[in-house]
């Protein structure tokens, strides 16, 4: 059997047949019981590599994470970190829409993409690695999350402290549009906004009341106008109303902002605060929500964890480019922490969070024999 993990058997079909069970366990965030369904079955999927599995409760209405160390013989220590999130932004009732399916080099499903594609592909080397007898110089532990689409609100601190062990961080979010993995990431901010007016019956005695709606969607203009090249705005969510005969009292909003550099970040913070506003008939409130800080790229290890990377790319026969990106991932908080981290390593595809969802079948093969290039050359 071969000790060359670029040389492991890797077959695209079967990883598919094992990936198909992650993307049929729809896990949208907000449901932490589907969430747990997912985690049930990446506990045993790592269970079977003989890892020491840990489930670590959720909190705030959220789900479980779980932690995998691998067999080594140095177990437990510091070495390489497999960092991933297994929540989606698909509601239970997708697979409805967007059925597991393959269409020649593509495969479709919910979360196919972000991430669940990654994810198993790097589970996937893992147990082609353990399966060859390879020993890897470093052990390598995995944590999957439950919350990183909602901004990672409950899992940051255990992410942080988990990474903190660790010499390496390997994040397989899916790759860039050019295949490339990511350095860096911009910062994102999300905040909550609530318009409160007075109401009143809409039909009888409209002029009485004060829509909180409309001032909602005044401000909506205003917010996604402040957008540039640099920094974004833009409103995701709006709750409002239940009687279309009775004027709105309350309207909810939810807004992501993105930056390039902290500067801009802390500019946008103040320009979406600045929209706070207790005179006249309806008054907005804006709170600062979760914030994902700028990860700054060119650091030191993580450009050292690139150029090996890219060797082994080399070696398998693809090119490898790299750069910051916006979208936020859980790289965010390590990259922040000076730790060296590649993010976006996983799958190739296209659609996600969209009812397009789908990977490149021919990147599984690829991508785990990168995963096994990087485990085993990683502190060598």
């Amino acid at each position: 059997m071969t000790k060359d993990p670029l040389d492991l058997p890797f077959d695209a079909d079967e990883m598919l047949e094992g990936l198909r069970l992650w993307v049929e366990t729809e896990s949208p965030t907000f449901d932490a019981a589907a969430v747990n369904r997912m985690m049930d079955v990446a506990q045993h999927d790592l269970a079977a590599l003989g890892a020491r599995v840990e489930r670590i409760p959720g909190r705030m209405g959220l789900g479980d994470s779980v932690r995998a160390t691998m067999p080594h013989p140095r177990a437990g220590e510091g070495g390489i970190l497999v960092l991933g999130h297994l929540d989606t932004v698909h509601p239970v009732g997708t697979l409805e829409k967007l059925p597991f399916r393959r269409e020649g080099n593509l495969c479709y499903g919910p979360g196919i993409m972000d991430m669940k594609g990654g994810n198993y592909v790097y589970l996937e080397a893992m147990r082609q690695i353990l399966a060859a007898g390879i020993e890897t110089p470093l052990p390598v532990t995995f944590l999957f999350t439950p919350d990183e689409e909602i901004g990672t609100p409950m899992a940051r601190r255990l992410i942080e402290m988990e990474a903190a062990r660790h010499q390496y961080i390997l994040v397989p979010e899916p790759a860039r549009p050019d295949g490339g993995a990511v350095i860096g990431r911009y910062a994102i901010a999300r905040f909550n906004l609530q318009t409160r007016g007075r109401p009143s019956h809409a039909g009888w005695a409209l002029s009485e009341g004060r829509s909180a709606i409309a001032e909602m969607a005044r401000n909506v203009a205003v917010i996604e106008g402040m957008t540039n090249e640099d920094c974004t705005f833009s409103v995701g969510v709006i709750n409002a109303g239940k009687w279309v005969n009775c004027v709105s009292s309350v309207c909810d909003a939810e807004v992501l902002t993105m930056a390039k550099t902290q500067e801009l970040l802390d500019d946008g913070v103040a320009e979406m605060m600045a929209l706070n506003s207790t005179e006249g008939d309806v008054i907005m409130e804006v709170r600062r929500g979760v914030t994902r800080p700028v990860w700054e790229p060119d650091q030191p290890g993580t450009m050292a964890m690139l150029e090996v990377a890219r060797g082994i790319a080399g070696d398998i026969g693809f090119e490898l480019p790299a750069g910051s990106a916006g979208g936020g991932s859980d790289g965010n908080f390590t990259g922040f922490m000076g730790l060296p981290t590649l993010d976006s390593i996983g799958v190739r595809g296209k659609g996600l969070h969209t009812l397009n969802e789908h990977i490149e079948i021919d990147s599984l093969v690829e991508r785990a024999r990168l995963a096994a290039g990087l485990y085993c050359r990683l502190g060598a």
